[in-house]
């Protein structure tokens, strides 16, 4: 059965999962601002809306 050699320090993991985290929260942070641009009503890209898929079906 294959192990690892030597033990993982914490400052490693703490480092991977920071990276970790730091990346969901620029995800997140996205996700939310293109809610807010779409609500608002500035927003600039193209999305499907309750009426045009009432009107494909």
């Amino acid at each position: 059965m294959a192990v690892p050699k030597k033990k993982t320090s914490k400052s490693k993991r703490d480092k991977r999962r920071a990276t970790w985290r730091q990346k969901a929260a620029v995800e997140a942070q996205k996700a939310i601002s293109m809610g807010k641009s779409i609500l608002s009503g500035r927003s600039t890209f193209i999305y499907p809306t309750t009426e045009e898929e009432e009107e494909e079906s």
